[in-house]
């Protein structure tokens, strides 16, 4: 089997919370005075082609449990892919042995009892596929060859590939909770290179999802692959100057994933954050929303509960501007004098407010500047905020395209990025947990030939 399937997900389930009853028993008998624990399984199948053949064809099955226990103030962790009982002893028992040799934390230990998950909502992660590996060699060619007969210029091909994983997740504490869930993730992406004279260029497209059935299909993948491959060829360097950016909606998500870094709580009990002591203030314009939403269904960052064990809820990251949450665990809660605000983990299926405008509406909105449609490099400084990063996309004159950009450096910082965003595009189209149209920032330095 290269799938967990329906039929025995109810067992499994039940073996693992029995594990990790197992794994807090054990834990309570060598005296730890709490403990939690989690225990997980997982089964997938990759199929990869390029240029018509076979490259790799993956299964993979894994198991693995973990534990960690608190003597008073003093912490240990152990792991293990072993399920078997023997195993769980030694795990146990390794942990204990380095509780007793670290130093006291006094904000070591388990979230509040009272914020545990009560109810583990369904919300429908779990669907399976049954694939076989012929079907996924299939389907895989299918999407490569959709890409390399998009235009006669797609010369070569980095390859297509076919996923899909489902698994098993549960967690339990010496509070008395024990909750899991199954859940599934599918993937088809594809990636080619086209040729114009001198001008190589690549580029990709992908989908993923939770059910089979809502993943583009293999050939509408391929097609945007090339699309986008040759949209690319031509590309040059353009004079420094400042200028508007619109960062492409799926490069655009990358800059809500660095405002999830900088309030996050270990970046702020840290001191690493440009927005350190900017709770309550405002740190976009007006018109800026931002919402965690971790109970939606099929989502690919849903979970009911965190990693320790906090019933998620859906709330305001951003409203109005306004930054209303960091993003907490239990521990990082306690460094902070806060509360935990079920975000042990990460943060789950985060969302902007959308606009009216689409991206060609934006682009004309823009009138001259950059179009961002990849970076380059990680030149971000995440204690002031200092944005620096290689780009390519495309110039833009009187609100059209002109000609497609390379070898550039953008640059700005983040909190200024943030206050100078005049407008979020409702043109998502990409797959991911974090979810935004296109973003226009009204200036940053472009820095070419």
């Amino acid at each position: 089997m290269t799938t967990i399937a329906t039929d025995d997900i109810g067992e499994r389930q039940a073996h693992l919370e029995q594990i990790v009853a197992d794994l807090l028993a054990e834990a309570k008998r060598r005296g730890a005075s709490a403990a939690e624990a989690t225990a997980g399984t997982s089964a997938g199948l990759e199929a990869r082609v390029r240029l018509g053949t076979v490259e790799t064809l993956e299964h993979t099955r894994s198991n693995g449990l973990g534990i960690t226990v608190y003597m008073g103030n003093r912490k240990g962790s152990a792991g293990t892919s072993d399920l078997d009982p023997a195993a769980v002893r030694d795990t146990v028992a390794a942990a204990c042995t380095i509780a007793s040799h670290t130093q006291e934390d006094p904000c070591a230990g388990l979230a509040t009892p009272q914020r545990m998950a009560t109810r583990i909502p369904d919300l429908d992660l779990f669907h399976p596929w049954d694939l076989q590996v012929e079907a996924a060699i299939d389907l895989a060619l299918e999407c490569e060859e959709a890409a390399r007969v998009e235009d006669a210029r797609i010369v070569n091909s980095e390859g297509a590939a076919v996923t899909s994983h489902t698994g098993v997740h549960v967690y339990g504490n010496s509070h008395g909770f024990i909750g899991g869930y199954p859940s599934s993730r599918h993937g088809l992406s594809c990636a080619v290179v086209g040729r114009e004279g001198a001008s190589m260029q690549r580029d990709y497209w992908w989908s993923s999802a939770r059910c089979a059935g809502d993943l583009e299909s293999a050939a509408a993948i391929g097609r945007r692959a090339g699309k986008r491959t040759i949209a690319r060829l031509g590309a040059r360097q353009i004079p420094t100057r400042k200028a508007p950016v619109l960062f492409d909606a799926r490069i655009a998500a990358g800059l809500m994933r660095h405002l999830v870094h900088a309030v996050t709580g270990s970046s702020i009990y840290r001191r690493e954050s440009f927005l350190l002591d900017h709770l309550g203030r405002k740190i976009f314009p007006d018109f800026v929303c931002i919402r965690e939403e971790p109970l939606l269904p099929r989502g690919l960052g849903s979970a009911p509960f965190d990693d320790d064990g906090v019933a998620t809820v859906p709330k305001d990251l951003v409203a109005d501007g306004v930054l209303y949450s960091y993003l907490l665990d239990a521990y990082s809660a306690c460094r902070l004098g806060m509360e935990t605000t079920g975000n042990a983990g990460g943060v789950h299926n985060l969302r902007i407010e959308m606009g009216a405008l689409g991206k060609d509406e934006l682009i004309r909105e823009m009138g001259t500047g950059l179009l961002v449609t990849e970076l380059m490099g990680y030149g971000i400084n995440p204690v002031t905020g200092d944005y620096s990063r290689g780009a390519a996309g495309f110039w833009v004159e009187g609100g059209e395209i002109r000609f497609p950009v390379e070898e550039v450096t953008i640059a700005g910082n983040l909190k200024q990025m943030f206050q100078g965003l005049l407008a979020v595009g409702n043109d998502c189209d990409f797959p991911g947990s974090t979810r935004t149209g296109s973003w226009l920032i009204d200036r940053m330095t472009i820095a070419g030939g």
